[in-house]
């Protein structure tokens, strides 16, 4: 992220090119950009009001479905509202989608300290989006001991507010890490029969 930051000018207009550049046939409202990217409001508007100016991303009217409970029972109304999308006819999206990509989305000892505090690493795995790879079904796959689903789950957040995009990843205790592999699981073999990088092994997995 810094390397783009310095790139780019600052961290949320990188947030923003990465929602929209991963994320190219949706159109979000300003608060769903502001929710998503984990941006305030004010940087958002600024943000957004650059990138249509340079062509990146365009506005158009959408109508949103608004969901509230009233006496047990939930209320749908829905609302005219404004949504930006990624505009696909932009000149240089390929190139600076690969940018966004090989510069910041590293698979590496900076993405295992991440999850330091999540419990015990023992095996930790990267593929997916962090690879380039974009045919897998996980992203990431983690394997400790005592791990603290919820700081997981906050750490994984962090992670897509800063990509753009959600980030799918399994959670095992080692022993039933250690019970699927044993059984040949089809989930943990669709995962290492495919590429992927091993940042942690601390169970000898890639020796067997």
């Amino acid at each position: 992220m810094e390397i783009l930051t310095k790139l780019f000018g600052n961290a949320a207009k990188v947030k923003l090119m990465r929602l929209f550049l991963f994320n190219p046939d949706s159109a979000y409202s300003s608060s769903e950009i502001a929710e998503r990217s984990k941006t305030s409001s004010k940087e958002v508007r600024k943000e957004l009001a650059g990138l249509m100016n340079v062509g990146i991303v365009r506005k158009r009217a959408v109508v949103r479905e608004i969901h509230t409970k009233k006496k047990k029972k939930i209320v749908v109304r829905k609302v005219n509202d404004v949504g930006y999308f990624l505009d696909q006819k932009f000149p240089y999206l390929q190139a600076l989608k690969n940018l966004l990509i090989t510069v910041s989305l590293h698979a590496d000892d900076s993405l295992v300290r991440k999850f330091n505090s999540v419990g015990r690493i023992k095996f930790f795995v990267a593929s997916g989006l962090f690879i380039q790879e974009w045919d897998t079904r996980v992203d990431l796959l983690i394997a400790g001991d005592d791990l603290n689903l919820n700081k997981l789950d906050t750490v994984i957040k962090s992670i897509e507010a800063e990509v753009g995009k959600e980030i799918t990843y399994s959670a095992f205790e080692t022993a039933d890490f250690e019970y699927r592999y044993g059984i040949h699981d089809r989930l943990i073999r669709d995962i290492l029969d495919f590429p992927h990088t091993t940042l942690v092994d601390k169970l000898g997995i890639d020796e067997k």
